[in-house]
C-alpha cells in the first residue's frame, strides 16, 4: 500500500523538480544539507541512504549548477566538507514550497474531512522518523516467552 503511493508521489514531484532544474536525489541531496550540521560527503551519504561514491555525480552537478559547494575540510584534506550555496537554498525552498501546493492540492480533492487528513499527516510524520529497523521482521529466538513467538504476523489479532 504505501509502496505504490510513494512511487506516484515521487512521478508526481518529477516535473515540478525539473521545472526547477533538479533530479530527485538532487533535492534530496538540498533538503538534508539545509539541516545537516555535520557536511561532509560521507556523513550526506549516510543520512540519505546513498552510498558515498554513487552521490558523486549529483554533487558534481549541484556544483556545476551553483547550488552547493566542496571544500577540502583543513583538518583532513581528504575529506570534502559541503554547503548550500544561497542559491541552492532558494532552489530548494522554491521546490519544496511548488510541492507542498501540490501535495496539499491532492489532498483537498480527496474529499476528506480536515481532521482525517491531518490525521494521515501526523502518521506520516511518525512513520517518516521510524528508525530503519522497525520495518524490519524479528525473528523470536527459542528463549522467547511471548505466546505469538511462533506464529506468522498475520495469524495475530
Amino acid at each position: 500500500m504505501i509502496v505504490p503511493l510513494g512511487r506516484a508521489l515521487t512521478a508526481a514531484e518529477a516535473p515540478t523538480l525539473a521545472a526547477h532544474g533538479l533530479t530527485m536525489w538532487g533535492y534530496v541531496v538540498l533538503l538534508r544539507l539545509r539541516t545537516m550540521s555535520m557536511r561532509t560527503q560521507a556523513a550526506l551519504a549516510a543520512e540519505i541512504g546513498a552510498d558515498k561514491t554513487r552521490i558523486i555525480a549529483v554533487l558534481d552537478q549541484l556544483q556545476r549548477d551553483g547550488l552547493i559547494t566542496r571544500e577540502a575540510d583543513p583538518a583532513d584534506r581528504r575529506v570534502n566538507l559541503l554547503a548550500l550555496t544561497a542559491e541552492g537554498r532558494r532552489r530548494c525552498e522554491s521546490a519544496q514550497a511548488a510541492i507542498q501546493a501540490n501535495e496539499e492540492r491532492v489532498l483537498a480533492g480527496l474529499g476528506m474531512a480536515s481532521a482525517d487528513v491531518e490525521g494521515f499527516l501526523r502518521v506520516l510524520q511518525v512513520l517518516s522518523r521510524a528508525e530503519a529497523d522497525s520495518f524490519t521482521p524479528h525473528t523470536s529466538s527459542p528463549d522467547d516467552s511471548s505466546p505469538e513467538g511462533d506464529l506468522p504476523a498475520s495469524d495475530l489479532p
